[in-house]
């Protein structure tokens, strides 16, 4: 199973690998308090992507549509996720403040829409 969660949520049990998907650090937060297992820079958005949503829900549907189409171009990206997932429990780790608009969540979506 794929959960997501806030770099800054507690670590549970059930978190299973903890992979951070984001191509920047996590503002505020210190590498050795940040408990998780790897750092998927490259599976995130790409900078000028990223740049050009900037987090606004009213281009959602077109950042998902345009992420999906960069993990389509470079698909071996996902490979450390997908071992994961293929061992257990993963949780994808994201620091943006809005929990519905953000990249883990549209990359789950792609995820679990590839089952």
């Amino acid at each position: 199973m794929i959960h997501i969660k806030r770099v800054r949520d507690p670590v549970s049990n059930n978190d299973g690998k903890r992979l951070l998907v984001e191509r920047l650090w996590p503002r505020g937060v210190k590498k050795q308090d940040l408990k998780i297992d790897g750092w998927i820079k490259d599976a995130a958005p790409s900078t000028a992507l990223r740049k050009w949503f900037d987090h606004d829900p009213a281009k959602w549907r077109e950042f998902q549509r345009r992420y999906r189409a960069e993990i389509r171009k470079t698909p071996a990206l996902l490979e450390p996720i997908l071992a994961a997932a293929a061992e257990g429990d993963v949780t994808l780790l994201f620091s943006s403040h809005d929990a519905k608009h953000n990249n883990v969540v549209a990359l789950q979506t792609y995820l679990q829409a590839r089952k």
